[in-house]
């Protein structure tokens, strides 16, 4: 028998942007239907950020075993058991996992269907055997890894995101096709725990950031052993024996690597199919739902957020976005989305940091109006003392100091590049920034430097000790 459902918010996708609505939704006095078809927390918590870094903080704890001689510390190289790093894994994601569970969004007064839901009118969707009427619809069905139309690759068995993390087996040789963040942060994981490790790119690796951090990132792992080919188009992937054969074309020349596991990282595409867009009235673009400032579908009464909509695919957009539609939906305020501080970082080692404009943005955006400032950990005292210097920083502003972009390259960039996104989201001015106090020793003080960098050209010029003589002379 079918039943019916009536309620104020439904919800499709249970990923961290579906389940930011619901939860903000409910402990705000609305009904919500939440709908999800596969398991809860979607790809962050199953086969994206959280496995990932897990997998990269194992590989993190067997590379520093093998710097220890640096500290004057001296022990065997690390014994890895592989299938015991992908159990720690797993130990990860079932320590989170009842965060985002159905038992909890229940509680919380959720009314949870597992299933796969379809929209059947622009007011109403089936999903299982229930029919929910909203009076608001939320779209946050995320995104699957893209499969590029390389010769043979639908014949042989590979590996995404979505299931490297079920391999127990450590690779013998790791070919990964694709180097952004996801195939960048794999191929140091994997190298760092033992296998061989190649990266075949058809552009150049990490393309959405600051040539010169990266440029930091592509030593590093040529340093470690990873084998990078950029500028690589691949042409067709065969199996011999239990092994891969990748064909590629590379600087004039055709190359075949042979391989033991074969990883497609080749961004991603919106989970779009099978929901009914246009019996919804939802408009679709490049293979994404197409939404307004607001979040809203051509359909006004539907949203969509996350992944889905084709935008920036980060999980830290999720709680953002949830905001945003639980300002329009629940309180009828006309909140737009703002995207111009939005942070992102790859977590390999060093980390790769980046917010707002880099500087070919920002030139494209105004011109030769712009300025620039770098500093390097090796001028940081604490970088020094952890023998970590392999770093740079490096400031966009406008030719009056309003701060466009900030990029960093070293350690624990992730968390430094936060100040530089609350800068530009207030529009400081790169003054703010030079005049705050930092603790010493600290990585944090690289902020400041830099920001103090920005001022030498005009503070220690032949002009500033004209002025600083005359006034001495004063008395």
């Amino acid at each position: 028998m079918t039943s019916h459902i009536d309620t104020d918010i439904c919800i499709i996708g249970g990923g961290s942007a579906g389940l930011s609505v619901a939860a903000g939704a409910v402990q705000m006095g609305a009904r919500v239907v939440l709908v999800e078809k596969g398991r809860m927390g979607g790809d962050c918590l199953n086969t994206g950020c959280v496995p990932s870094k897990a997998l990269l903080a194992a590989a993190h704890h067997a590379h520093a075993i093998t710097r220890s001689p640096e500290f004057g510390l001296h022990t065997s190289p690390p014994d890895i058991d592989f299938a015991a790093v992908m159990a720690h894994v797993r130990d990860v994601i079932a320590g989170i996992a009842p965060h985002d569970s159905v038992e909890r969004f229940e509680r919380l007064g959720c009314t949870v269907i597992n299933d796969q839901a379809r929209f059947t009118g622009p007011k109403t969707l089936v999903a299982g055997g229930t029919t929910v009427r909203a009076k608001r619809f939320v779209i946050a069905t995320g995104s699957h890894a893209a499969i590029p139309p390389i010769p043979g690759l639908l014949d042989v068995p590979f590996l995404t995101n979505e299931t490297i993390f079920d391999n127990n087996t450590r690779p013998r040789h790791l070919i990964i096709v694709g180097g952004g963040p996801i195939g960048i942060e794999m191929a140091q994981a994997h190298k760092r725990l033992g296998a061989r490790v190649t990266v075949t790119e058809q552009g150049r690796i990490l393309p959405k950031d600051d040539p010169e951090l990266v440029a930091i990132a592509r030593q590093t792992l040529e340093n470690e052993g990873v084998s990078l080919y950029e500028n690589a188009m691949a042409k067709q992937v065969v199996r011999h024996g239990t092994d891969y054969r990748l064909t590629m074309m590379h600087k004039g020349a055709e190359l075949t690597l042979e391989g033991s596991h074969l990883l497609i990282a080749t961004g991603r595409h919106a989970n779009i199919e099978d929901l009914g867009l246009d019996e919804a009235g939802v408009a679709c673009r490049n293979g994404a739902i197409q939404v307004d400032a607001r979040l809203r579908t051509s359909n006004k009464r539907i949203f969509a957020i996350g992944d889905v909509t084709g935008g920036l695919q980060f999980t830290h957009m999720a709680s953002y976005d949830a905001g945003i539609v639980i300002r329009n939906a629940l309180f009828r305020l006309p909140a737009k989305v703002n995207y111009r501080a939005v942070p992102w970082v790859t977590y390999m080692d060093p980390e790769i940091a980046q917010v707002g404009l880099n500087e070919d943005a920002a030139r494209k955006a105004h011109g030769n109006c712009i300025r620039t400032a770098s500093w390097h950990y090796a001028d940081n005292d604490r970088a020094r003392t952890e023998r970590r210097t392999d770093g740079l920083i490096k400031i966009v502003t406008t030719s009056s100091g309003r701060i466009l972009g900030a990029g960093i390259a070293g350690p624990q960039a992730g968390e430094l590049i936060g100040l530089w996104s609350l800068a530009i989201d207030r529009k400081l001015k790169i003054g703010a920034v030079a005049g705050h106090i930092a603790p010493y020793p600290t990585l944090g003080e690289i902020s400041k430097r830099v920001a103090g960098a920005w001022y030498t050209p005009s503070l220690f010029s032949k002009k500033t000790r004209k002025i600083v003589r005359f006034l001495l002379a004063l008395g």
